[in-house]
């Protein structure tokens, strides 16, 4: 498929302060600019450049974490308050400059720009939240074992981190991930998406301006994704990665940071199931699927892979369903009335077609769309198909693009054993009404969030994260602070 498309040039970025539009990265407190290497990032929606980076590599990878070694030690001194203070700056800054940052989302990523800037809104919530939590480290004073004896826990950062994150969340992942580390008393070394770095580049412009100190957050703008990786996973000084991408690239950093016993946070791959029960709201349910399904063109970790409705009302739902996807217009992210962009790249499209391709093969049908848009490049058209069985590819791997499959079910026991058959186990959602099948179906659910009667699940007070081969750790809520923290016992005798 040629990337040429029928859309309109895109209209020069105009920004209320461009110097949040950089072609420099941040890297131990200095702005580099592109050298001898570098590489483009292009707007999804036609392929046109946006801006040229440096391709960094290893020597300044290597010079990120050592700063941030340096840095770590002082920031770590500083009290909770004075980190939260820092904190609350950030994420007051990110909200009165959130037009800007999703002009720039939506320009390197594709998303409608409403969407984009809920992301950057409601992310940067995360920092605020972490601002808080920073103050509510708390150790705890035991017993001992004799009347001279007492055990005092401490809890205290882990060090210097590391964070690898995606570019379909290119903000939020970001927020999720240094605002716990910096509230901990942690430093961060970052490696954007070299699809989404602009929007990292824009958080580190207004980190700086936050008063984080220069060196505890930098930003490693490269296309070398497994130097990178190799790197922080040898390296004796990064205590903890966190990553969110991939279960291959999760089990990857697993093995070789093996070594180095490295702490790891990992949020990988989803296979959501979505069930409507008979009892359900159809036209609630109706309105979670297309939510979760066909949000930021369906590539989100938690969006609704498989959809499973109960025989005696899968008719209803599906028309519904198909209402409500007629309404979506597809188009480029920053213009009017747009509601569902292009696929990130080609590889994308690849893989939304082959696994459409292996349903149809396997007996299902079409219902809608089924093609590339008529405005070429890599948008397509959003896709509801009928006949769904478990054979299908698309039950076991995440497809990551706009396509809806519908599967019929019997009954909670048939659709449970169908849900948790999936090595995955990061969301899982179902509308019903009756109270007995809401506490069994959430509690048989092999998931680490279940959605119930809603299609949305994360913020920043609840704890974001999965189960099996999904990840380990958790994003948010008071759990969300704990992956950067080391606990120490200490004994005081003689008292």
């Amino acid at each position: 498929m040629s990337l040429a498309t029928k859309l309109a040039p895109a209209p020069a970025l105009s920004l209320k302060d461009p110097t949040l539009f950089t072609d420099k990265t941040l890297v131990a407190g200095e702005w580099i600019g592109a050298g001898a290497k570098s590489f483009d990032v292009t707007d999804p929606a036609d392929g046109t450049v946006l801006a040229t980076l440096p391709d960094l590599g290893l020597e300044e990878t290597r010079r990120a974490i050592d700063m941030a070694a340096t840095v770590q030690k002082s920031w770590a001194k500083t009290t909770a308050k004075e980190r939260a203070a820092v904190l609350k700056r950030w994420h007051q800054l990110i909200l009165d400059n959130a037009d800007d940052l999703a002009a720039i989302l939506t320009a390197e990523q594709g998303k409608p720009l409403a969407e984009a800037k809920g992301e950057i809104v409601s992310n940067a919530a995360y920092l605020e939240w972490f601002a808080e939590e920073a103050k509510r480290i708390e150790g705890e004073i035991i017993p001992g074992a004799n009347p001279n004896q007492r055990i005092l826990v401490l809890k205290q950062p882990v060090g210097v981190c590391a964070a690898i994150t995606p570019w379909n969340f290119p903000n939020g992942m970001i927020t999720r991930k240094v605002g716990p580390a910096l509230a901990a008393g942690c430093t961060m070394v970052l490696k954007p998406s070299e699809m989404t770095p602009l929007s990292a580049l824009a958080l580190a412009v207004l980190a700086e301006r936050a008063g984080v100190p220069a060196g505890a957050f930098s930003v490693v703008t490269t296309t070398d994704a497994q130097g990178f990786g190799m790197e922080v996973c040898k390296s004796r000084t990064i205590a903890k990665i966190t990553f969110t991408g991939s279960t291959n690239v999760g089990r990857w950093l697993m093995r070789e940071g093996a070594d180095t016993i490295k702490r790891l946070s990992l949020e990988l791959g989803g296979n959501a199931p979505f069930i409507v029960f008979d009892d359900a709201d159809l036209d609630a349910a109706a309105d979670g699927a297309l939510l979760s399904k066909f949000r930021n063109s369906g590539q989100t970790c938690v969006c609704a892979n498989r959809i499973y409705v109960q025989k005696g009302v899968v008719e209803a739902f599906t028309q519904k369903l198909l209402e409500r996807v007629a309404k979506l217009k597809v188009g480029r992210g920053s213009e009017a009335g747009v509601t569902m962009g292009p696929l990130i790249d080609q590889r994308a499209v690849k893989k939304m077609e082959a696994h459409l391709s292996d349903a149809v093969s396997k007996g299902a049908r079409v219902l809608t769309g089924g093609k590339p848009s008529d405005l070429g490049g890599t948008f397509y058209e959003p896709t509801v198909i009928s006949g769904v069985t478990q054979d299908m590819i698309l039950t076991r791997e995440e497809t990551f693009a706009p396509l809806a499959p519908i599967i019929a079910f019997e009954d909670e026991a048939d659709v449970i054993a169908m849900a948790n058959a999936s090595e995955f186990g990061l969301a899982a959602y179902f509308y019903a009404r009756d109270m007995k099948r809401i506490f069994t179906v959430a509690e048989a659910l092999e998931s680490g969030m279940v959605g119930v009667n809603t299609g949305a699940l994360a913020n920043e007070m609840a704890p974001f994260g999965g189960v099996k081969q999904s990840g380990l750790g958790r994003e948010g809520s008071h759990a969300g602070i704990e992956g950067y923290l080391e606990m120490k016992y200490v004994a005081l005798a003689g008292l």
